[in-house]
Parts: C-alpha cells; sequence; structure tokens
C-alpha cells in the first residue's frame, strides 16, 4: 500500500448514477491485483473512499474503478474533471484467491456495485484459461452498466429487482439452476451474499465484501467482522479482506 498521486484521464456516467473513472499510474498499475481497492481521498472530506478496482491496463499505466453515487462525498469525486490529480492510497486489501485448475468453471455473482472488481477478476481468470459464467444483479434496467464487457468473458445473465430487464428476481434464482462449476465469487450487498453462500455451500467460494471504511489500513477497528477459528474473534475488512473465504467470516 501507497499513497500516490493519480492521474484522472477521463470519467464519465455509465448507468443510472454509476461512474466509471480512468486513472493513470503506473506503480498502481503495475502492483494491483482483482479484488484490491484503491482509498480515495475527496477535497474536502477527512474520511477516504474505498472504492474497488474494476480493471487494469499495465501497458498503459491505468487503473480504471466504477463507484455509484450516494452521498456528497462521491457525487463531488463524479464532478471532478479530466486531468486532474487525486490522492490515493492502493492497491489496498487483500485480492481474491486465483487457484490453478486447468480448464476449470467459475461463477462470478455480483450485485450492484459489487459488479466492478468481478470484471478485472474475470479478464484475469479468462487469460489464464479458465471458463466463466457471470451472472449480475442490478435494481432496474437504468442501473445496468458492464454487460457487454462480461459478455465478452463468457455466458452472462443479468437480473433486476422489478423485472425491467433481464431476469426478474434475484441472482440465486439463476445461481441455483447453474451446475458443474468448480468455484465462485461473489461480491455485493451482505444479504445477497448470505444467500449466494447459501445456495451455493457445496462449492468452493470467495467472498468481497462492502464496506464503509475508516482509516483503510487496519489500524481503525471501524470494519470488523466476527471470524471463524479465530483467536481474537474478528477480521478487519481493509487489511485482511476485502475478500476472505466463504468459510472464513460470518455474516
Amino acid at each position: 500500500m501507497n499513497k500516490v498521486d493519480m492521474k484522472i484521464l477521463s470519467i464519465k456516467e455509465i448507468a443510472l448514477d454509476s461512474f466509471e473513472m480512468i486513472l493513470e499510474n503506473k506503480s498502481v498499475s503495475e502492483t494491483a491485483v482483482p479484488g484490491q481497492f484503491l482509498h480515495i481521498h475527496v477535497l474536502g472530506h477527512t474520511l477516504r473512499r474505498p472504492i474497488s478496482i474494476a480493471d487494469v491496463d499495465k501497458t498503459n499505466h491505468t487503473v480504471t474503478v466504477l463507484f455509484k453515487v450516494v452521498g456528497e462525498g462521491t457525487r463531488q469525486l463524479s464532478k471532478c474533471p479530466e486531468g486532474m490529480m487525486i490522492d490515493v492510497l492502493g492497491p489496498n486489501g487483500n485480492g481474491f484467491n486465483l487457484k490453478n485448475k486447468s480448464n476449470a468453471h467459475i461463477l462470478l455473482i455480483g450485485g450492484g456495485i459489487g459488479v466492478p472488481p468481478l470484471y478485472y477478476l474475470g479478464k484475469t481468470l479468462k487469460k489464464q484459461g479458465y471458463h466463466i459464467t457471470s451472472i449480475l444483479g442490478f435494481q432496474t434496467k437504468a442501473s445496468v452498466f458492464y454487460e457487454d464487457e462480461f459478455k465478452a468473458l463468457g455466458e452472462t445473465y443479468i437480473t433486476t429487482d422489478d423485472g425491467t430487464y433481464g431476469h426478474k428476481g434475484f441472482v440465486t434464482d439463476i445461481a441455483k439452476n447453474i451446475t458443474n462449476i468448480d468455484r465462485y465469487y461473489t461480491c455485493g450487498p451482505v444479504p445477497m451474499l448470505k444467500a449466494v453462500m447459501d445456495v451455493l455451500h457445496d462449492y468452493d467460494g470467495y467472498i468481497s465484501l462492502e464496506e464503509r471504511m475508516g482509516c483503510g489500513i487496519g489500524a481503525c477497528f471501524a470494519c470488523v467482522i466476527p471470524a471463524k477459528n479465530e483467536p481474537n474473534g474478528y477480521k478487519k475488512i481493509c487489511k485482511d479482506g476485502p475478500v476472505f473465504d466463504a468459510n472464513e467470516v460470518a455474516l
């Protein structure tokens, strides 16, 4: 984890209140792995905003992040101009476990702003020869993003809460009918993660937790989660995570 300045190359709204920001920094692009996040300082705000890494281009030294406007901090971030330098801590956290198994079938399940980190993961696994199936859940049609990007990785299903696009219902409606997977990776709101873990309890799985953070480096104890078989009874999401084995923590 390093404190760096990153240049905003582009920023655009890609879905309802959801923005894609492409940042430039050689050291971050060369070291970031799927599942890590950037802790971004927003002018006028004390606490940084943790934003998952959605993609990395090591050749052009760029890192792509996607975020949803949910308050004044992210609203201000969405209005930053191209060319602006922003203060970033990162890449932070532990990423996804990329176990090796030739021709393995991987299931990616994302909900809302939990979708972005799964894209860089999927791209990485695809290059390694894995078979990728993705299930992406959104609130409504206007909230859907990166559908074409995931389709380029493999078979992709879209669900919406209101049925305005894709399957009406939950990601688990689709997941329970997909068989012969070797493992799954999922990121999204805790109720979704619990449901996915319940449906796919027979499979090897990894979860990535979305969490409000204070320091982002494991010092403030603002983002702890109960842990199984852990002497002190908890793990820090920002430092020990945000990715955990599905059997490692208690949601």
